[in-house]
């Protein structure tokens, strides 16, 4: 049987998740990642601690001092390395409650971020479950509702300090046609970027090694794209456009047996012919 790692904030979204996935007679483990963000978020782990005995599985915590200083992405960036750490451990399979919600809004925070098509193609990541894409908010309180559940809210959730919180208030004026739609859009580019991402698996090298020359005779903007994908493919770290271009740079004028750092601890060493992307964390 599949080992469900859930990633329960606290939240209505993953309360519901939780109760789903055991309502089904799922094996789970309940995975809580405390950022110390918040005055509060001490009892938000409690409550979960709580859920998670109440449903008699085993709770996992990691509480981290983040400051209130810190971005969201820094704390999305620990929390998914705590939740991946345990899911591995665990040999099981992880899963999130993101909703239909979640989709559009991510989107529309890329665009306003200018992160180009990719940023359209959100939650693309095929190791990490994400059953609730197909439902609204709205529809997850209804069911909790329903089924008496007791959830937390967040207290950040109505601070304007948040983009997200901002994009939220805009997106809720949608109608469930426009709605739709936009979802639909989401699913065909999560397809195109799994399509783009093999291509690249299939075509242009092995062992983390890619020619040269086919990036030297690649228009400019197809060359960015794809170096966006091999380094992700071979190192598991993301490029900002300037960190692409400067490696793009390199890839036509490195010298062979040279090496240049890139970001991360990324390493690219030259041959004449062709580059090789190195991590340290890849190696075996």
């Amino acid at each position: 049987m599949t080992k469900y790692i859930i990633a329960v904030s606290g939240g209505v979204d993953s309360v519901v998740l939780l109760h789903k996935l055991i309502q089904q007679g799922n094996s789970v483990v309940v995975a809580h990642f405390d950022h110390g963000i918040r005055d509060d978020s001490a009892e938000d782990a409690m409550f979960v601690k709580h859920l998670a005995s109440q449903y008699g599985v085993r709770f996992e915590v990691k509480r981290e001092e983040l400051g209130i200083n810190a971005s969201e992405d820094e704390a999305r960036r620990r929390r998914y390395a705590f939740l991946k750490d345990i899911t591995n451990k665990e040999k099981g399979t992880l899963v999130t409650a993101h909703h239909a919600d979640d989709v559009i809004e991510t989107i529309a925070i890329n665009i306003l971020r200018g992160t180009g098509w990719r940023g359209l193609a959100v939650f693309g990541d095929e190791s990490i479950e994400r059953p609730l894409v197909g439902l609204r908010k709205q529809e997850l309180i209804e069911y909790a509702q329903m089924y008496n559940l007791s959830w937390r809210e967040d207290s950040t959730n109505q601070s304007d300090k948040y983009l997200r919180n901002r994009i939220r208030r805009i997106l809720s004026r949608l109608d469930d046609e426009t709605h739709a739609l936009l979802l639909q859009y989401w699913e065909e580019q999560v397809q195109l970027r799994g399509a783009i991402d093999q291509t690249v698996a299939d075509h242009l090298g092995g062992n983390n090694e890619y020619s040269r020359y086919f990036f030297i005779h690649s228009t400019e903007r197809a060359a960015l794209e794809l170096l966006r994908a091999v380094v992700m493919r071979s190192a598991g770290v993301s490029l900002t456009l300037p960190q692409r271009k400067k490696l793009l740079h390199e890839i036509k004028v490195a010298r062979p047996a040279s090496r240049v750092d890139v970001a991360f601890g990324v390493q690219i060493r030259f041959t004449k012919q062709s580059f090789i992307v190195e991590h340290p964390s890849k190696v075996v």
